[in-house]
């Protein structure tokens, strides 16, 4: 946490992790700026409620086997104890689809939006795993609203120590974030990348 910590903020950067149980609650508020639950915590009602309890802002991932409901529930777990700053993340969830890692549900971000104030980013590294398959559906999910992405980048996926198939090389990524300025502007949107 804290060589995390250093690197930020050398970098100018803010730093998201997860947060996995209580316990470890208090050192990961320490040194992040966001906290993340990831989508095996998601039904994590002690933790929803504890992180609730901080003033930090939440990253909430939507649970493999979420429901929309469930997902926008755990969101009210957190913000019954206090703590509104939330941000869901869609990443895709399981279906009897064995191709691709998870089923990136998209049509979930513009309903989300209907049902909730809440902002909604995507990761398409873990919604899909597979680099090939995350232009595609980072492009597809600005068109569909999202407010933001999550994107794995290697300098070398091949000797990354995990998630080394689902991230793209900084190259690439460069030319999605041109793309995805293009279309952000034809949905005459502003995308902070």
């Amino acid at each position: 946490m804290k060589y995390l910590r250093e690197a930020a903020d050398r970098f100018e950067l803010s730093v998201v992790t997860e947060v996995k149980d209580t316990e470890t609650l208090n050192l990961v508020s320490e040194y992040s700026d966001m906290l993340q639950i990831g989508a095996r915590n998601m039904h994590n009602f002690s933790l929803l409620e504890s992180v609730g309890r901080t003033s930090k802002p939440v990253l909430l991932k939507r649970g493999l086997a979420a429901t929309i409901e469930e997902w926008l529930m755990a969101a009210e777990y957190i913000a019954s104890q206090g703590n509104y700053n939330i941000v869901l993340c869609e990443r895709g969830i399981r279906t009897f689809e064995t191709s691709t890692r998870n089923t990136l549900d998209l049509n979930a971000i513009p309903l989300v939006k209907h049902l909730s104030h809440l902002p909604v980013v995507v990761d398409p590294s873990h919604g899909t795993g597979s680099w090939n398959l995350v232009v595609p559906m980072a492009l597809a999910s600005v068109a569909a609203g999202a407010d933001g992405l999550l994107i794995e980048v290697h300098p070398n996926p091949e000797k990354a120590l995990s998630d080394g198939r689902q991230s793209l090389k900084p190259e690439k990524f460069a030319e999605l974030v041109e793309k995805l300025k293009k279309v952000s502007a034809a949905f005459e949107k502003e995308f902070p990348v």
